[in-house]
């Protein structure tokens, strides 16, 4: 094989030019690759995008296949899709908005959108987000405007106005997301927009709870089953949908494990069960005998998600906390404080799910062992006379 083969390499790209789709190719500067580009048909150059680039046509991979054989790598991993169905979800049905009242001046959705929604089984979390994200990027340029005329300058000025308005990193971020989908997933165009930059991610540190505040919370709250759903976030890290989630069926008392079932990320795990948890569980069961769900609304429904959050709420309220709680905020303190008391991180990653070791080391920056034992250097004894 030819010494410069690992050295040599052309990059396949998606390209978009007066409508018609183009493979675009991507290398450095190389007399052998130049020479062998100027042999493939129909081929032209583009100082937008400063890369050569042909009719997208499956004869005209063939060629390029054939023509970089053994003299340069062709890399593929931006040109082709190989984006795995999601196994876990349930069948998602958004036909809700398929049916929504049609407003004039208002562009929707593709139903191709739609349908690549369902048939890789995204979550309707992300359906939610993804649709309105989606149809506002759309509804910003003119009604006349053909969706495969957009390019990364027009991504660019939508972004821009985003920014102007004041919106989240996070909220730029699912803009692109969702952008990216109907181009790179519906279109089977991977990385259409390779050159729109995402907005630089803030570092945050989690808010956390101290032990104590958490346990006034519990102890505060009279109702068993708003106490047990207190309990079950903080004492298992679990995420509220977790929460929401959970059978009765997930509480394995003989192994002291509680099952999560398809968690984020479409995983399953174990985490944690108290064996004070277990206690107060045993007595919720006695009064409100839940059938399916660990904790069900009325006529033996699904908890809602609101109701969690205003049990938490009003929990930190009577313990006289005066910062806002939320029950995400239950999830983090559980992990700092398995860190303070000397869980190994690989654990509590374990532990919550995490798929990086890097997003559980955040906790390090917030749990307190070690810190507490240094002295402050105000409260060191002064010497005024040195």
């Amino acid at each position: 094989m030819n010494t410069h083969f690992k050295e040599r390499q052309v990059t396949l790209k998606h390209l978009v030019i007066n409508e018609g789709r183009y493979i675009g190719l991507q290398f450095r500067s190389d007399k052998v690759i130049q020479r062998l580009v100027k042999t493939l048909p129909s081929i032209q150059w583009s100082d937008y995008y400063g890369m050569a680039f042909l009719p997208n046509q499956p004869d005209n991979l063939n060629v390029i296949f054939e023509t970089f054989k053994g003299i340069a790598w062709v890399n593929c991993s931006h040109f082709f899709t190989n984006r795995p169905i999601s196994e876990g979800n349930a069948s998602l049905s958004i036909d809700r908005y398929r049916n929504r009242p049609i407003r004039k001046n208002w562009r929707y959705c593709p139903e191709s959108f739609y349908q690549k929604l369902e048939t890789r089984k995204y979550s309707l979390n992300t359906a939610k987000i993804y649709i309105p994200m989606f149809e506002r990027f759309i509804n910003y340029f003119p009604m006349t405007t053909k969706l495969m005329e957009l390019n990364e300058h027009d991504i660019s000025s939508y972004l821009q106005s985003l920014v102007k308005e004041r919106k989240s990193n996070s909220y730029i971020n699912q803009s692109i997301n969702a952008i990216k989908f109907y181009y790179e997933v519906v279109l089977e165009m991977p990385n259409r927009f390779y050159s729109v930059e995402r907005p630089y991610k803030q570092e945050t540190l989690p808010k956390v709870l101290s032990k104590k505040k958490v346990m006034l919370m519990i102890t505060k709250t009279k109702n068993i089953k708003h106490r047990c759903i207190i309990s079950t976030l903080y004492s298992a890290g679990l995420r509220r949908a977790e929460l929401l989630n959970l059978k009765v069926t997930d509480i394995d008392s003989d192994r002291m494990m509680i099952r999560v079932e398809q968690s984020k990320g479409n995983k399953d795990r174990y985490t944690l069960l108290s064996e004070n948890l277990l206690k107060e569980l045993r007595s919720y069961f006695l009064v409100y005998k839940p059938s399916e769900y660990l904790f069900e609304g009325e006529n033996g429904k699904q908890y809602s998600s609101s109701s969690v959050a205003r049990v938490v709420h009003k929990a930190a309220m009577k313990a006289g906390i005066r910062q806002k709680v939320t029950p995400h905020m239950l999830r983090h303190s559980f992990a700092t404080h398995l860190l303070e008391s000397g869980v190994d991180l690989r654990y509590i990653q374990t532990l919550l799910g995490h798929n990086s070791s890097r997003t559980t080391e955040v906790y390090t920056h917030v749990a307190l062992n070690g810190l507490s034992n240094i002295r402050n250097p105000l409260d060191l004894p002064q010497n005024i006379n040195t």
